[in-house]
């Protein structure tokens, strides 16, 4: 859009509204106030190529929310919606009969709306009564139960990609096998819950995939999900405090779950809220740390970060859990088969999946055994055990 002309003072104005910073509200206002872009960028002394891109910056954000008077564009769309596109009918004079303006959910906004509403309701979530401590455990010891990319609500056919998956399937499967991996485990002091995301096949009513709008199979509705989906994680918190003294619960965010991950952390924080010995990770961010002597666990499920990056990462997002350590571990998804390498002073560990394989997968020819693996860290020495289980082991 052109930036040289002789703005309307109203219009002009009017952007005072989509400034995202004070940088940008003092060169709209500069504008006003001086009577032109050249003028405004002289009247405060700022560069002019520099002024003209924080005004196109500005222009470019009150389009996406569908006001952008130079072409037509008048009527804002209202929160939590932003402009997806329009379309506008002239006469033969050049003067707008007809206007059209699409629009879809701001998905930032969506996440911040969800989360507010899971706050409100969660203060009227019964909370869980404390359960009787285990008799003997090991201080410096913490076990670390993975169950990453399990898409709870998922179709998958056996004919199609060798074994069924549905809402019955997962639950009997995903508990079963936490079972046996808490059975099999030594009695640590300490474990890590650590649900690493794509927990929930969809996120929200329509079978989709949220930033990309994939089509998804689904088994059955979201509230169907959503039941299943939060009694197998009580059912597996209860598991893990009836053998550990303390249990660290990790609800990462997932590709497929980026807004559910917001209402499953807070609900669960609110429902263990009486339970002194469940802690909740509470992290906007989509990367996680726990730091058990001289151990550093890291998580990440794995969609916005490569294997080899996340050392960098963890390192610069929390250089003092880095730097008291010294045996690092990351733990990742999102790719559904095992790989485990040493990228820079830290050991990455990409999970494998216990659910079965959809239509997508099996069209893609993407295959890798099925298995979740518990690993157990000593505090001073870091992995010292690991207990593999497939669904195999519980029928």
């Amino acid at each position: 859009m052109s930036l040289q002309y002789q703005p309307d003072e109203t219009a002009t104005a009017a952007l005072l509204n989509y400034c995202q910073s004070d940088a940008q509200r003092r060169v709209v206002q500069a504008i006003i106030d001086f009577g032109g872009v050249r003028a405004g960028a002289m009247g405060i002394g700022q560069g002019r190529t520099g002024f003209q891109k924080t005004l196109a910056r500005v222009k470019a954000h009150a389009a996406a929310q569908g006001y952008a008077p130079d072409h037509g564009l008048k009527h804002p769309v209202p929160t939590p919606f932003v402009a997806k596109g329009h379309s506008t009918l002239y006469d033969g004079d050049g003067n707008v009969r007809l206007q059209w303006v699409k629009t879809k959910l701001d998905d930032e906004l969506r996440v911040e709306v969800i989360r507010e509403a899971c706050a409100a309701m969660a203060e009227e979530l019964p909370r869980v009564a404390p359960l009787p401590e285990p008799e003997r455990t090991a201080d410096h010891l913490c076990n670390l139960y993975t169950l990453t990319d399990s898409h709870v609500g998922m179709l998958a056919w056996r004919k199609e990609g060798g074994a069924d998956w549905d809402l019955g399937i997962a639950e009997r499967t995903l508990t079963g096998c936490f079972e046996q991996m808490v059975a099999s485990s030594p009695a640590a002091s300490t474990c890590v819950v650590n649900q690493l995301g794509d927990w929930m096949h969809s996120d929200g009513l329509l079978p989709v995939t949220p930033t990309s709008g994939h089509i998804l199979d689904q088994d059955g509705r979201f509230s169907k999900m959503v039941s299943a989906a939060i009694r197998i994680l009580r059912r597996v918190i209860d598991m893990a405090l009836t053998k550990h003294q303390t249990v660290f619960v990790v609800m990462a965010e997932g590709n497929h779950d980026m807004a559910s991950s917001v209402w499953l952390r807070l609900m669960f924080a609110a429902l263990y809220e009486n339970e002194p010995r469940v802690k909740v990770v509470d992290s906007e961010l989509p990367y996680y740390v726990y730091v058990h002597g001289d151990v550093m666990l890291a998580f990440h499920h794995g969609h916005l970060k490569k294997n080899d990056q996340l050392p960098l990462l963890f390192a610069s997002q929390y250089p003092q859990e880095w730097g008291a350590t010294t045996k690092r571990y990351a733990h990742c998804g999102h790719r559904h088969h095992e790989e485990v390498k040493e990228h820079s002073g830290m050991k990455v560990v990409q999970h494998s999946t216990l659910a079965a394989r959809d239509a997508y997968a099996a069209r893609g020819g993407w295959m890798s055994e099925r298995q979740a693996t518990a690993y157990t860290y000593h505090s001073r020495w870091g992995q010292v055990g690991s207990v593999t289980v497939t669904p195999e082991m519980v029928g």
